[in-house]
Protein backbone atom coordinates (compact mmCIF):
# COMPACT_ATOMS: atom_id res chain seq x y z
CA UNK A 1 0.00 0.00 0.00
CA UNK A 2 1.15 3.13 -1.19
CA UNK A 3 1.87 5.68 2.30
CA UNK A 4 1.08 9.49 1.28
CA UNK A 5 3.05 11.83 3.06
CA UNK A 6 1.68 14.75 4.22
CA UNK A 7 2.10 18.25 3.19
CA UNK A 8 5.35 20.34 4.87
CA UNK A 9 3.74 23.15 7.13
CA UNK A 10 5.31 26.43 7.12
CA UNK A 11 5.02 28.38 10.34
CA UNK A 12 4.05 32.15 10.19
CA UNK A 13 3.78 35.08 12.18
CA UNK A 14 1.57 37.54 12.95
CA UNK A 15 1.22 40.07 15.56
CA UNK A 16 -2.57 40.53 17.40
CA UNK A 17 -3.28 43.13 19.52
CA UNK A 18 -6.20 42.92 22.19
CA UNK A 19 -6.95 46.71 22.41
CA UNK A 20 -7.63 49.06 25.31
CA UNK A 21 -12.01 48.52 25.14
CA UNK A 22 -11.17 44.67 25.41
CA UNK A 23 -8.01 44.15 27.85
CA UNK A 24 -10.78 42.98 30.57
CA UNK A 25 -11.53 40.22 28.46
CA UNK A 26 -8.31 38.94 27.69
CA UNK A 27 -8.47 35.65 29.29
CA UNK A 28 -10.70 34.64 27.06
CA UNK A 29 -9.39 35.81 23.88
CA UNK A 30 -6.04 34.11 24.71
CA UNK A 31 -8.12 31.11 25.34
CA UNK A 32 -9.71 31.42 21.90
CA UNK A 33 -6.28 32.13 20.28
CA UNK A 34 -4.93 28.81 21.89
CA UNK A 35 -8.06 26.68 21.27
CA UNK A 36 -8.15 27.80 17.44
CA UNK A 37 -4.19 26.24 17.68
CA UNK A 38 -2.23 29.14 17.72
CA UNK A 39 0.86 29.17 19.71
CA UNK A 40 1.88 32.59 21.53
CA UNK A 41 5.03 33.35 20.68
CA UNK A 42 5.74 36.45 22.97
CA UNK A 43 3.42 38.72 25.00
CA UNK A 44 3.73 42.03 26.44
CA UNK A 45 1.54 44.21 28.23
CA UNK A 46 2.11 47.92 27.02
CA UNK A 47 0.48 51.52 26.84
CA UNK A 48 1.54 53.40 23.58
CA UNK A 49 2.07 57.32 23.62
CA UNK A 50 -0.33 59.28 20.95
CA UNK A 51 3.30 59.78 18.95
CA UNK A 52 4.11 55.72 19.00
CA UNK A 53 0.12 54.66 17.80
CA UNK A 54 1.32 57.10 15.03
CA UNK A 55 4.36 55.80 13.83
CA UNK A 56 2.59 51.81 14.51
CA UNK A 57 -0.50 53.24 11.99
CA UNK A 58 1.67 55.51 9.83
CA UNK A 59 0.16 53.35 6.91
CA UNK A 60 -3.19 55.01 7.82
CA UNK A 61 -1.96 58.53 8.30
CA UNK A 62 -4.34 61.08 5.90
CA UNK A 63 -7.59 58.87 6.85
CA UNK A 64 -10.50 60.68 8.90
CA UNK A 65 -10.44 57.75 11.04
CA UNK A 66 -6.62 58.23 11.84
CA UNK A 67 -7.25 60.78 14.90
CA UNK A 68 -9.69 59.10 16.66
CA UNK A 69 -7.69 55.87 15.97
CA UNK A 70 -4.52 57.02 17.05
CA UNK A 71 -6.02 58.60 20.62
CA UNK A 72 -8.54 55.20 21.23
CA UNK A 73 -5.06 53.09 20.83
CA UNK A 74 -3.26 55.17 23.68
CA UNK A 75 -6.10 56.08 25.77
CA UNK A 76 -5.11 52.93 27.96
CA UNK A 77 -3.33 49.78 27.93
CA UNK A 78 -2.93 47.01 25.39
CA UNK A 79 -1.86 43.34 25.09
CA UNK A 80 0.35 42.42 22.03
CA UNK A 81 0.81 38.61 21.53
CA UNK A 82 3.01 37.69 18.76
CA UNK A 83 1.09 34.20 17.08
CA UNK A 84 2.40 31.76 15.06
CA UNK A 85 0.89 28.36 12.88
CA UNK A 86 0.08 27.99 9.73
CA UNK A 87 -0.79 30.70 7.44
CA UNK A 88 -1.18 32.74 10.45
CA UNK A 89 -2.08 36.15 8.99
CA UNK A 90 -5.03 34.45 7.28
CA UNK A 91 -5.81 32.43 10.20
CA UNK A 92 -6.18 35.47 12.68
CA UNK A 93 -7.33 37.88 10.36
CA UNK A 94 -10.77 35.36 9.92
CA UNK A 95 -10.91 34.37 13.30
CA UNK A 96 -11.12 38.69 14.37
CA UNK A 97 -14.08 38.95 11.78
CA UNK A 98 -14.60 41.80 10.10
CA UNK A 99 -13.14 45.14 11.02
CA UNK A 100 -16.34 46.59 12.05
CA UNK A 101 -17.93 45.21 15.15
CA UNK A 102 -21.40 45.72 14.42
CA UNK A 103 -20.97 44.10 10.77
CA UNK A 104 -19.56 40.87 12.36
CA UNK A 105 -22.32 40.33 14.85
CA UNK A 106 -24.28 40.35 11.22
CA UNK A 107 -22.28 38.34 8.99
CA UNK A 108 -19.98 36.69 11.29
CA UNK A 109 -21.45 36.22 14.37
CA UNK A 110 -19.10 33.70 15.66
CA UNK A 111 -15.85 35.78 15.42
CA UNK A 112 -13.68 37.31 18.29
CA UNK A 113 -14.47 41.49 17.14
CA UNK A 114 -18.43 40.05 17.03
CA UNK A 115 -18.06 38.89 20.45
CA UNK A 116 -15.90 41.58 22.26
CA UNK A 117 -16.42 44.57 19.95
CA UNK A 118 -18.45 47.92 19.99
CA UNK A 119 -18.03 49.55 16.65
CA UNK A 120 -15.76 49.95 13.49
CA UNK A 121 -13.32 51.84 16.02
CA UNK A 122 -13.74 50.20 19.35
CA UNK A 123 -13.65 47.05 17.53
CA UNK A 124 -11.46 44.67 20.37
CA UNK A 125 -8.18 43.27 18.42
CA UNK A 126 -5.69 44.07 15.83
CA UNK A 127 -4.00 41.48 13.31
CA UNK A 128 -1.61 42.32 10.70
CA UNK A 129 -2.42 42.45 7.21
CA UNK A 130 0.54 41.39 5.60
CA UNK A 131 3.70 39.25 5.84
CA UNK A 132 5.71 42.33 5.45
CA UNK A 133 3.61 44.77 8.08
CA UNK A 134 3.76 41.49 10.33
CA UNK A 135 7.82 41.82 10.32
CA UNK A 136 7.23 45.95 11.19
CA UNK A 137 4.98 45.46 13.62
CA UNK A 138 6.44 42.20 15.53
CA UNK A 139 9.73 44.48 15.33
CA UNK A 140 7.81 47.82 16.69
CA UNK A 141 6.37 46.20 19.43
CA UNK A 142 9.00 43.67 20.55
CA UNK A 143 12.17 45.57 19.07
CA UNK A 144 14.75 42.93 20.64
CA UNK A 145 12.96 40.19 18.71
CA UNK A 146 15.06 37.90 16.20
CA UNK A 147 11.97 36.69 13.39
CA UNK A 148 13.74 34.00 11.59
CA UNK A 149 12.77 34.47 7.70
CA UNK A 150 9.62 32.33 6.13
CA UNK A 151 11.08 28.59 4.87
CA UNK A 152 11.24 28.55 1.38
CA UNK A 153 8.81 25.93 -0.22
CA UNK A 154 12.05 24.97 -2.69
CA UNK A 155 12.05 21.03 -2.64
CA UNK A 156 14.79 19.76 -0.06
CA UNK A 157 17.20 18.29 -2.81
CA UNK A 158 16.76 21.09 -4.76
CA UNK A 159 18.26 23.14 -2.44
CA UNK A 160 21.44 20.99 -1.15
CA UNK A 161 22.11 20.76 -4.59
CA UNK A 162 21.89 24.32 -5.01
CA UNK A 163 23.61 25.41 -2.10
CA UNK A 164 25.39 22.75 0.08
CA UNK A 165 26.53 20.00 -2.76
CA UNK A 166 29.51 22.14 -4.66
CA UNK A 167 31.12 23.55 -1.13
CA UNK A 168 31.15 19.96 -0.02
CA UNK A 169 32.10 18.16 -2.56
CA UNK A 170 35.02 20.92 -3.10
CA UNK A 171 35.98 20.80 0.31
CA UNK A 172 35.92 16.62 -0.10
CA UNK A 173 38.05 16.56 -3.01
CA UNK A 174 40.94 19.12 -0.93
CA UNK A 175 40.30 16.07 1.56
CA UNK A 176 41.54 13.73 -1.02
CA UNK A 177 44.52 15.61 -2.32
CA UNK A 178 45.97 16.37 0.56
CA UNK A 179 45.30 13.14 2.91
CA UNK A 180 44.99 14.77 6.05
CA UNK A 181 45.92 12.67 9.57
CA UNK A 182 42.33 13.62 10.82
CA UNK A 183 40.05 13.75 7.54
CA UNK A 184 37.14 14.78 9.69
CA UNK A 185 38.94 17.58 11.40
CA UNK A 186 40.41 19.08 8.45
CA UNK A 187 37.35 18.88 6.47
CA UNK A 188 35.13 20.81 9.30
CA UNK A 189 38.57 23.01 9.57
CA UNK A 190 37.93 23.53 5.27
CA UNK A 191 34.55 23.99 6.02
CA UNK A 192 34.46 26.70 8.32
CA UNK A 193 37.38 28.79 6.25
CA UNK A 194 35.31 28.13 2.87
CA UNK A 195 32.12 29.37 4.11
CA UNK A 196 29.95 30.76 1.34
CA UNK A 197 28.02 32.84 3.11
CA UNK A 198 30.57 34.45 5.31
CA UNK A 199 32.45 37.65 4.30
CA UNK A 200 35.94 37.51 3.41
CA UNK A 201 38.41 39.70 5.62
CA UNK A 202 40.53 41.96 3.75
CA UNK A 203 43.85 43.95 5.51
CA UNK A 204 43.58 46.70 2.60
CA UNK A 205 41.79 50.10 2.42
CA UNK A 206 38.01 49.67 3.08
CA UNK A 207 36.33 51.73 0.38
CA UNK A 208 32.57 52.91 1.06
CA UNK A 209 30.59 52.18 -2.32
CA UNK A 210 28.40 54.50 -3.84
CA UNK A 211 24.93 54.89 -2.69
Amino acid sequence: MKQTLNPRIYVERTLAIVKPDAVHRAEEIEEAILESGFTIVQKRTLQLSPEQCSDFYADQYGKLSFPSLTAFMSSGPIIALTLACHDAIARWKSIMGPGNSIQAREIHPESLRAKYGTNELKNALHGSETIHAAVREIKFIFPNTVIEPVPSREDPNQYLSRLVNPTLLHGLTEVCRHKPYNPCLWLANWLIKNNPNMPKISNGPLVEEAE
